[in-house]
């Protein structure tokens, strides 16, 4: 597993209504994407970023992170040999991504994403 950019994935209830906060206070003036379920802002200066999220569209739970891999599905067969939990299959999701979920031993789900080229 290589991963090239992790990126915080923030629980609130409504995407519209939280993202002045960031964008105004912190500066994450960049709307990359927005779902509506699911949304990141980016400073265009600095690369920082951050995911607000009200609830996984697709998947049965909620990630704490993303983690941007360069082989998703190498990443997915390795956490599969591991013995890891996979809470979400491997899926080309429709908007986009091709994507799984695995829970860390730890207790934190973590979604493994890659974008398509």
């Amino acid at each position: 597993m290589r991963a090239t950019r992790i990126t915080a994935n923030l629980r609130v209830p409504d995407v519209d209504a939280a993202k002045g906060f960031y964008t105004d206070y912190l500066g994450l003036r960049t709307e990359e994407f927005n779902l509506g379920w699911v949304a990141r802002f980016t400073s265009s200066e600095s690369g920082a970023n951050v995911q607000l999220l009200t609830r996984d569209s697709t998947a049965p739970e909620d990630a704490v992170v993303s983690v941007h891999a360069v082989d998703v599905d190498a990443a997915y067969d390795e956490a599969r040999a591991l013995g890891y939990v996979i809470v979400h299959p491997l899926t080309t999701e429709s908007w986009g991504v091709r994507r799984f979920l695995v829970r860390a031993p730890d207790g934190n789900v973590i979604n493994i994403v890659q974008h398509r080229d």
